[in-house]
């Protein structure tokens, strides 16, 4: 199943950080019409090179994400992201191919001295203090800042298929006419005849992956797919964690980390 994008009119619910080389690929998107996640498009190879797969330790891929620096990924706190089983995969496009030069990393873990005597103790500190944080009020109740960040344990190597994504000012203003583009891998359902790709609240597909608006020739990231209709229905917003609400909450935590 290869990467695809699709044009998006989108819902939000309620991120100066960034690289100068952020947000322009090497590899030109095409944007050929406007599209949903139902029938989405293929992607050219490439062309979103900010965009990351989250995957286990069988290489499932079950949520998106944004490379955002060469050693922090967003994406979505529902995700539940599990640093001593998963893996942040960057730089691949068709997930059926076995020769992509894709870079497959972990999340760092925090230096602990252990100055108990109990084994369990220790494994408790170790991933406690893993760098994989979901905001502290995140509500997975009413899905309010449904964020977290991922600090890598190596940074990514940034060629033409790997390079970041701008966060936008918490200023910046993106109106709702604008053209904006989310991108994945999708999920497949199928029930009956009935087949289709869609966002699903579970943490699957393209949950935590990005949509992305142009603005002044740069890509910026101004939301986290974060929930959506599971009935495939093209008349339903997708709906996503707002970055410019969120930006200050991602700067401080970078820094703090």
């Amino acid at each position: 199943m290869s990467l695809f994008w699709l044009v998006s009119c989108f819902a939000f619910i309620g991120a100066a950080f960034g690289e100068q080389w952020c947000g322009v690929p090497a590899i030109k998107p095409v944007i050929t019409g406007y599209s949903r996640i139902v029938n989405g498009e293929n992607a050219v190879s490439g062309s979103w090179p900010w965009q990351v797969s989250l995957q286990d330790s069988t290489s499932w891929h079950y949520c998106g994400g944004s490379l955002i620096s060469s050693t922090w990924v967003v994406t979505a706190a529902h995700c539940e992201f599990n640093p001593s089983r998963d893996r942040v995969v960057l730089g691949e496009h068709d997930r059926n191919s076995n020769v992509e030069n894709i870079q497959s990393l972990s999340v760092s873990k925090l230096a602990i001295v252990n100055t108990g005597s109990s084994v369990a103790l220790w494994f408790f500190a170790a991933f406690a203090h893993t760098q994989a944080i979901t905001h502290q009020q995140w509500d997975s109740y009413n899905i309010n800042n449904d964020i977290m960040v991922l600090k890598l344990a190596q940074p990514a190597q940034i060629v033409d298929r790997v390079s970041p994504v701008c966060l936008p000012a918490s200023s910046d203003v993106f109106p709702d006419t604008m053209m904006c583009v989310t991108s994945g891998w999708g999920k497949v359902r199928s029930s009956g005849e009935h087949r289709c790709r869609t966002h699903d609240l579970s943490p699957q597909g393209d949950s935590g992956g990005p949509l992305v608006c142009e603005k002044n020739g740069v890509w910026n990231l101004v939301g986290i797919v974060s929930w959506g209709s599971s009935s495939c229905s093209t008349s339903m917003p997708g709906v996503y964690a707002r970055v410019t609400a969120l930006r200050s909450w991602i700067d401080q935590t970078i820094a703090a980390n």
